[in-house]
C-alpha cells in the first residue's frame, strides 16, 4: 500500500518547535510520509506543499493561541487551489484564553476543519483519526 502523505507545520507566527517534531516523528513512525514545514508557516505554504506533494491531509498545529485567526480562510483557500476534499486537521492551543473547546471546535468545524484537537491530545487519538479519515483502519 501507497503510504498516505501529510503535509505539517506550525502556523502563523508561531515558533514552538519541539511539538511539532514530536508530531512528525510520531507519524513517520507509524507509516505516514510527512512533509514537515516546520515553524511559522502560512496558510500558502501549506497549500503549495499540499499541491506539490499530492497530499492525503493538511495537519496545523498552533500553541501560542492564535491558531483560529490564522486559520481563517484556509479551507477555502484550499478549495480554490483544487484541493476541495483534503481533510484538515487542527490541534494545540487553537485560542487564547480558557474557553469551552466544544465552542472552539464548532468554530473550527464550520471554517471547514475536518477535526480539532483540544491542548493536550495524545498522538495516539490524532493517529486513530488519520486512519479512520484515510480508510486505513
Amino acid at each position: 500500500m501507497e503510504k498516505k502523505t501529510i503535509v505539517t507545520g506550525v502556523i502563523g507566527a508561531d515558533v514552538h518547535a519541539v511539538g511539532n517534531k514530536i508530531i512528525a516523528y510520531a507519524l513517520e513512525k507509524e507509516g505516514f510520509n510527512i512533509v514537515n514545514l516546520g515553524v511559522m508557516v502560512s496558510q500558502e505554504e501549506y497549500i503549495a506543499a499540499a499541491l506539490e506533494t499530492n497530499a492525503d491531509v493538511i495537519l496545523v498545529s498552533s500553541l501560542y493561541g492564535h491558531g483560529e485567526i490564522d486559520c481563517q480562510g484556509l479551507r477555502q483557500k484550499c478549495d480554490e487551489a483544487g484541493l476541495k476534499n483534503i481533510p484538515l486537521l487542527a490541534g494545540g492551543n487553537l485560542v487564547v484564553g480558557k474557553q469551552d473547546f466544544a465552542e472552539v471546535e464548532k468554530r473550527f468545524l464550520d471554517m471547514g476543519f475536518t477535526k480539532a484537537y483540544p491542548p493536550g491530545t495524545t498522538i495516539e487519538t490524532t493517529i486513530a483519526d488519520l486512519k479512520e479519515i484515510l480508510g486505513l483502519s
